[in-house]
């Protein structure tokens, strides 16, 4: 069976392309030597499963221990009924161990037990009398809930002081979030998390982290190996900057070029097939893209999300924390300043905080193209002015994420008229109070295929503030600087109490950037 790029389920190298599992959690040898509990946290879909398996699998082939992974996600419907999670848990452990180790090392009959000691009963049986130091890799940890994760919890932190003997010499709990987490999830005030966990003996917390771009490269060299056909420099590059390496997503961009675009063997896979594979992904929503998307309601994703989309700056007592946790999803890139991960997960959440004033748009996208191809820019300003004039306060009204609300529908707007020809790039500078679009049309002259670029800046003018127009011009004159563009746009929501109706306000008007490069500027 040929290899394939995987975006289900755990990898195996003699059916899938993979980064070698062990590399993936260098630290975590070190942490078993040691008999530490710990914790490995990934967002969903990052090779999670993939390297904990492989990791157990070593530790056992090693003749030094008995390591096995299982998931306790079969508890999750028990709820609060803690005996009936741990009856699942331990069914569930015992299958694993049935599979993956050998005779001598598999869990005896379980001892009776009060349903408040199960697990710690059985675990304390199975090391007792194991000739190996246990290892257990206790995956899906964050899928219990209430009293049932408590009990789990607090069984595991007894019996560790009867380690390695009585009790699993090594513990590794694996979930979406941190350890810290726990206390909300078991029924802690989630604003509240820097208090004590019903978890503190963890030695360390680790985090599974995305592929850097050799290893996107090393991947996608992998088919090359197998098959012949080149991934070029461009394409490999453009797929590292579209993913920023989350592993789903770098899997997914090649899988859908090689398995769904059917790019022929024999000719190399570019940029523009990059391109094209990132656009089907995000219209498809695949399980993995909709199943972040279903988050962003959420209020602690929300309090982060909508400061970053509008370009402002926030805080609060659990902000902090917040942050983290968005970050333990995957939402935000692991590391400062506070952004959305990647380019793919930027274009997917603004479609879909968008997507219900993209319904209102009736604008025919075929009557924005000029006969020569290029796309009618000016027209679609006009027609965005005359829609705003009309629908604007209505929408922004229905729109959850109400600080960023204007700048959704004028996104909603451009998706209707640009999608399906041409793209629509996109920055938020956070703390900046910006947003920075670039529409990217392609069209063709002199049989050559060429680009039509338009940059716009979106700002909002909010009450007690001075008019942004002179710092968005300067702005805006960074950003095609940065474009080599010689003109662009700049939008000004006007959210002010005195600036009247929409339809008073919206006007155009022409200025000049610093450098002297011609701006329009549309206030709204």
């Amino acid at each position: 069976m040929p290899r394939r790029f995987n975006i289900a389920g755990p990898c195996r190298p003699d059916w899938h392309y993979m980064i070698p599992a062990e590399r993936r959690l260098p630290e975590a040898p070190g942490l078993v030597e040691q008999l530490g509990y710990f914790m490995v946290r990934a967002p969903r879909q990052t090779g999670k499963t993939t390297a904990l398996r492989a990791l157990a699998e070593q530790l056992t082939a090693s003749s030094r221990y008995a390591a096995l992974y299982f998931s306790c996600e079969v508890g999750e419907a028990a709820g609060d009924d803690f005996g009936e999670a741990q009856r699942a848990i331990l069914a569930n452990l015992r299958l694993g161990a049935g599979h993956f180790l050998p005779p001598e090392l598999q869990p005896p009959p379980f001892p009776e037990a009060p349903d408040s000691l199960l697990l710690g009963t059985a675990l304390s049986a199975w090391a007792s009398v194991c000739p190996r130091p246990l290892v257990l890799f206790l995956d899906e940890i964050d899928a219990l809930r209430g009293q049932s994760l408590i009990s789990v919890l607090r069984q595991l932190r007894s019996g560790f002081p009867n380690r390695p003997h009585a009790f699993p010499a090594s513990v590794v709990l694996c979930g979406l979030r941190d350890v810290r987490d726990y206390k909300a999830a078991s029924g802690g005030d989630a604003d509240r998390l820097g208090t004590a966990s019903p978890f503190n003996i963890k030695l360390a917390s680790l985090r599974l982290g995305d592929f850097d771009a050799e290893e996107v490269a090393e991947l996608y060299r992998q088919h090359t190996a197998d098959t012949g056909q080149v991934f070029t420099e461009p394409a490999m590059a453009r797929a590292f900057e579209l993913t920023a390496g989350q592993p789903w997503l770098v899997n997914a961009l090649a899988r859908e070029v090689i398995e769904e675009l059917r790019v022929p063997v024999g000719e190399p896979i570019t940029g523009e097939h990059v391109e094209s594979a990132k656009e089907r992904l995000i219209y498809t929503r695949v399980t993995h893209l909709d199943s972040l998307v279903a988050r962003l309601h959420e209020p602690r994703i929300r309090r982060v999300l909508e400061p970053v989309l509008a370009g402002t700056l926030t805080s609060g007592d659990s902000y902090q924390d917040d942050v983290q946790y968005a970050r333990d999803l995957g939402l935000l890139a692991p590391d400062n300043p506070v952004r959305i991960a990647n380019p793919i997960y930027r274009e997917v959440i603004a479609r879909v905080l968008a997507g219900d004033a993209e319904l209102q748009v009736q604008a025919e996208p075929r009557s924005f193209v000029l006969p020569d191809g290029r796309l009618d820019f000016d027209r679609l300003l006009r027609e965005f002015a005359a829609f705003w004039r009309e629908h604007g306060e209505v929408l922004t009204a229905g729109l959850s994420y109400h600080e960023v609300a204007p700048q959704l529908v004028l996104m909603a707007f451009l998706h209707r008229v640009v999608n399906g020809g041409g793209f629509v790039d996109r920055e938020y500078g956070v703390g900046r109070g910006r947003i920075d679009l670039l529409v990217r049309w392609p069209y063709t002259e002199a049989g050559q295929r060429r680009w039509q670029r338009q940059a716009m800046e979106l700002k909002v003018w909010r009450d007690g503030e001075k008019d942004p127009l002179a710092k968005g011009l300067a702005q805006l004159d960074e950003y095609l600087e940065r474009l080599s563009l010689d003109t662009g746009v700049l939008v000004i929501f006007d959210r002010r109490r005195e600036a009247g109706d929409a339809d008073s306000r919206t006007r155009f008007e022409q200025a000049q950037a610093p450098s002297g490069r011609k701006v329009t500027v549309l206030r709204a």
